[in-house]
């Protein structure tokens, strides 16, 4: 059906962002569509539809099941990468957190040589996408305390539908913000705004009517699946892009080759192939089709036909460390879902079929907070900067990142650290599919955990073999800037020393009760267990970003501000690789932001 489609734009990667661009391109009867997903439909599985499943999709096959090499600061611990195989992507399966990033750090990325791409370019993308549906009652709305929408920063007419998780039978929510303004804490802006810090209440992408995901298929592949200027193929894995070279010198693609049920077929673009194959494939497709390091390429025997060294390389990504407390009896938490405790599931299974309510209707978070890590600049100044303090040198770029991250954080309510509440155990030492463990606790649990919202440590990811089917070898070099390391001790001593304690957090708390991991108990004794605590536990949280990145070429760049590939007449990259520099919080809200508005600069050519 495909193969006799002759397309305008081909599109590599049904996921979080090439279905918002399939859609907006489409919108033109006149230009034709074709998606290539090496992905099944999944848009009838209840593990994707029902919020509380997302767990059961890590590692399954609707996940690219990736680890990384094994990382000296952690321990020697390979950790997970994990990504969306599926329609929809990694928003297909993801933990439905709906979070905005900061206004300073996407001016940063016009700062950093990309004009037009600031802000105040960009909150109209962001209010295009989605649609923010506060809870319809008072008595929620008080119970989560959401006072702070401001109609300005709200998308109120796009695709993905954005409700609050939070439930009023759970006094954890309310507990969570009553401790914030305890501590003269609470956010002190809309975090939509792009000037918010403190705590508060997130949203997610959870469709308040039928209380089932919301994401990149079923809001902008479901509609276009009826055009008849478009085609999505799933299950169709691409192995690279055929290039050829014009009489000017430019590199053109000429088609993408792709194993379709075992068969090798190509497909030809009229105009542009827009990779938006995530963070680990995408690079990954260009280094296979000829365009990247000279020395990766030479290495696997491929022929180089655009030089870019940038290919793969200023991957990051936001670590993430918690403390699991048990809670006391009979506070509702999710533990004996994941327990798979036949009683729990059948009263979750009831309450979801009858009204649309109950456990299963939550994903992964509910509470969450912006936060600055105290007298920052002091605690920067120990440190080099250098990334690796086993070398010395740095190049223009590295220092010109170091400066931008720590120009951010100096700023005054900046946010060096996300602070977040898991209502379950999380047992993140335990190298599993999941990072709830394998061995899970009879007790029950919630989790008080921090994220890095700026790591100055970078890596990269690159092809391990010149075959298609193989994994990439991806070294996000974990804390190999120590004050990464630094950053996330001291945050996670705060969690248990002065979030725990919080007269409105804490009697929910078993006095003496159990944690996640024996060393739980020494992090508030003294710096260097959390600097250990950290070591052995910090893992993913799943936002890496930035391996081909819109930066100008000399500073390593792979695309230009039009998301050209350089060196290239009609290769273009739409996704998070794009990132010049990694945003705070969970990073799927700035997909949709970044995929709106690179329909727009496509359209606009």
């Amino acid at each position: 059906m495909a193969s006799s489609f002759s397309p305008d734009y081909i599109i590599v990667g049904g996921g979080t962002a090439g279905l918002v661009v399939a859609n907006r391109l489409s919108e033109d009867p006149n230009i034709r569509v074709l998606v290539l997903e090496a992905g099944k439909d999944l848009s009838a599985d209840p593990r994707v539809n029902i919020p509380a499943f997302w767990a059961t999709l890590i590692g399954s096959e609707a996940d690219w099941d990736f680890r990384t090499v094994p990382q000296p600061r952690l321990e020697g611990r390979s950790i997970l990468a994990t990504q969306g195989k599926a329609l929809g992507g990694s928003s297909a399966i993801n933990c439905q957190a709906f979070i905005a990033p900061a206004q300073a750090e996407i001016d940063a990325w016009e700062k950093l040589g990309n004009p037009g791409w600031d802000w105040a370019s960009l909150v109209p993308s962001f209010k295009k996408s989605y649609t923010l549906i506060p809870p319809s009652d008072q008595a929620t709305l008080d119970h989560l305390g959401i006072d702070w929408i401001e109609d300005e920063y709200r998308g109120t007419s796009g695709p993905i539908k954005v409700s609050f998780p939070g439930i009023v039978q759970n006094p954890l929510c309310k507990a969570w913000v009553d401790a914030f303004r305890g501590l003269n804490m609470a956010t002190n802006a809309d975090p939509f705004s792009g000037n918010s810090i403190g705590g508060y209440s997130n949203a997610a992408t959870v469709d308040p009517e039928t209380k089932t995901r919301s994401y990149a298929d079923s809001a902008y592949g479901a509609p276009i699946r009826q055009r008849s200027n478009v085609r999505i193929l799933a299950e169709a894995k691409v192995q690279k892009i055929l290039l050829t070279k014009t009489p000017a010198g430019i590199v053109k693609a000429t088609g993408v080759q792709t194993l379709v049920e075992g068969k090798a077929e190509i497909f030809t673009p009229a105009k542009d192939v827009i990779l938006a194959s995530g963070v680990f494939n995408t690079p990954k497709l260009l280094e296979l089709s000829g365009i990247g390091n000279p020395k990766v390429l030479e290495r696997h025997g491929i022929q180089v036909h655009v030089n870019l060294p940038g290919v793969g390389e200023n991957l990051q990504d936001h670590l993430m460390t918690g403390l699991s407390y048990e809670v006391v009896d009979d506070v509702m938490t999710g533990d004996p879902l994941l327990r798979q405790e036949p009683e729990a599931l059948a009263q979750a299974q009831k309450l979801y079929t009858e009204h649309k309510s109950g456990p299963f209707t939550i994903g992964g978070m509910q509470s969450h907070a912006f936060m600055t890590t105290p007298n920052i600049a002091e605690l920067l100044d120990q440190f080099p900067r250098a990334q690796d303090t086993t070398t010395t040198t740095t190049t223009t770029n590295d220092t010109e990142y170091y400066n931008t991250i720590r120009s951010i954080l100096e700023a005054p309510d900046s946010s060096s650290i996300a602070w977040l509440m898991f209502l379950a155990q999380a047992n993140l030492h335990e190298d599993e599919k999941s990072f709830v463990g394998g061995q899970l606790l009879p007790e029950n649990f919630a989790s008080l955990g921090c994220s890095q919202s700026h790591p100055f440590s970078r890596g990269s990811t690159h092809i391990s073999s010149a075959s298609p089917s193989a994994s990439p070898h991806i070294d996000p070099r974990y804390l190999s800037h120590p004050a990464d390391l630094e950053i996330l001790a001291r945050n996670l001593q705060a969690l248990d020393t002065t979030l725990r304690p919080a007269a409105p957090l804490a009697p929910f708390f078993k006095s003496g009760g159990r944690r996640n991991h024996a060393d739980a108990f020494r992090v508030s004794e003294d710096l260097e267990a959390a600097r250990q605590y950290v070591r052995d536990t910090a893992t993913t949280t799943f936002h890496s970003c930035g391996s081909a990145a819109m930066l100008p070429r000399e500073k390593g760049g792979v695309v230009d501000p039009g998301l050209r590939v350089y060196g290239t007449q009609n290769v273009r990259v739409v996704d998070a690789s794009v990132f010049p520099l990694i945003p705070r919080g969970n990073l799927m809200a700035t997909v949709y932001a970044v995929a709106e508005r690179a329909a727009e600069v496509i359209k606009g050519e």
